[in-house]
């Protein structure tokens, strides 16, 4: 397979990838460093790119923007750190036929994150990408076919995966024993803040530095909005750059896919035995501000598994408070003769501490860049801390509910046929519909 980006620009809305013989860079030798190309990198790209120049066995090669004015800073303090100037690309698909990139750290607005990482993995890079790990249900479905068909290594950026302790107590609850099993899963997230008000949007011509194009990528075509009004600091003028866009459904998948994956993905993961839900229902609104922004800043979900059991999740951005742990986002577990929570440990019902067995070690553990590394070395999936089963299981998860949310119904859902029953409404929200040349390919 000639990988150029002349073969990205040639995938059309029906083509279908089908995995080739590519094996770059498939196994490294003990004193090898990975090169890693870090894209999108205004905000959390700004930490990927410090963590992996950090990394002992790694190498920021290169960085990729559509932003010149970012990437031109970005570089210039990657070289001021460690005395090497990266490449620099605007355009991803240019980094991905770069024989001196292996891997890929992808930062980008929502909407690109699977395409992105489909498209490295095609190139035979090993990916990691924030959360969440794609923009829509389908999408993270092929994502998973991706890292299988390519034998790509892909590592979601839900951090608490690499938790020591986390990784501890997840374990005693899935055995079943310790505190019985788990029959109601609980996750919230009270951001505020910065979470505010973002105004309205004036169209207008993008500025000169932006690649206004590529940042929409796979999204409609939609202007470019100028912000006026409203309180949100993020945005120095462009309503949607560099961060209002997770409260668009073209661009992000509001506040329950943003900070909200973390602590779904731990709910998810206290259920991870119990698959998708059956049933979902999810209810709230846009409260109290009169902006552009069209995801809920009140949010509440509810999951039902096959077995009656539930997982319950709640968004709130207009007030935060302090519940069963002292931070605003965080997470519960309740089983039939105990529950969890986060930081915090397990309890009976009479609410006294239950000492986790003497025999029940932490686990080595790494960061998640480190960790990302150490897999890319040795190429194994189940070493990956939030491999691409655990990352589409809890991201489904945020897709069903914003679907119901968005619907302003109950669904019932079918986990073997990843279909809602009975409900063409509701299937056609599964997936994305793409702009050309930027389409999702269907994986065989």
């Amino acid at each position: 397979m000639d990988m150029t980006r002349r073969s990205f620009l040639g995938t059309s809305a029906g083509a279908m990838l089908v995995a080739g013989t590519m094996a770059q860079h498939s196994a490294f030798g003990a004193n090898d460093r990975v090169g890693v190309c870090c894209i999108g990198i205004h905000g959390q790209g700004g930490t990927h790119i410090r963590n992996f120049s950090k990394a002992s066995e790694a190498e920021v090669v290169a960085l990729c923007d559509v932003d010149q004015n970012v990437l031109e800073a970005r570089a210039a303090e990657v070289e001021k750190a460690t005395g090497k100037k990266p490449k620099m690309y605007r355009d991803m698909r240019d980094a991905f036929a770069d024989e001196s990139v292996h891997a890929v750290s992808i930062a980008t607005p929502n909407h690109w994150h699977a395409l992105a990482a489909a498209w490295a993995c095609q190139a035979g890079k090993d990916v990691y990408v924030e959360k969440p790990f794609a923009h829509s249900f389908w999408e993270g479905q092929q994502l998973v076919k991706a890292a299988r068909a390519w034998n790509r290594v892909v590592q979601h950026g839900t951090q608490q995966r690499s938790d020591a302790v986390r990784i501890r107590d997840m374990k005693l609850m899935a055995e079943g024993k310790f505190i019985g099993p788990i029959v109601h899963a609980r996750g919230y997230v009270y951001k505020n803040g910065n979470r505010m008000d973002i105004g309205r949007g004036k169209p207008g011509d993008p500025p000169a530095h932006i690649d206004y194009n590529l940042w929409l990528g796979p999204a409609k075509d939609r202007p470019f909005l100028w912000r006026e009004g409203g309180e949100a600091t993020h945005e120095p003028g462009g309503l949607f750059l560099h961060y209002n866009w997770h409260w668009f459904w073209d661009f992000g998948n509001g506040e329950s896919g943003n900070q909200g994956v973390h602590e779904m993905d731990v709910a998810a993961w206290a259920a991870s035995g119990k698959g998708l839900p059956v049933r979902v229902a999810s209810t709230g609104g846009r409260y109290k501000w009169q902006d552009d922004g069209e995801t809920p800043n009140t949010q509440a979900i509810q999951f039902t598994y096959a077995d009656g059991t539930m997982l319950s999740f709640e968004v709130r951005n207009l007030g935060s408070f302090n519940e069963a742990s002292d931070d605003n986002c965080s997470n519960s577990a309740f089983a039939t003769d105990g529950y969890w929570v986060k930081d915090k440990g397990f309890f009976d019902y009479a609410n006294n501490p239950i000492p986790v067995p003497a025999d029940a070690e932490l686990p080595e553990s790494w960061s998640p860049y480190e960790n990302f590394i150490k897999s890319v070395k040795d190429r194994n999936w189940d070493g990956i801390h939030g491999n691409p089963d655990e990352a589409f299981r809890s991201c489904a998860h945020i897709h069903l509910g914003n679907i119901a949310y968005r619907l302003k119904r109950s669904l019932e859902f079918d986990p073997e046929a990843g279909t809602f029953k009975n409900d063409e409404e509701a299937n056609a929200l599964l997936k994305g519909n793409y702009r050309e040349p930027f389409v999702f390919p269907e994986i065989a």
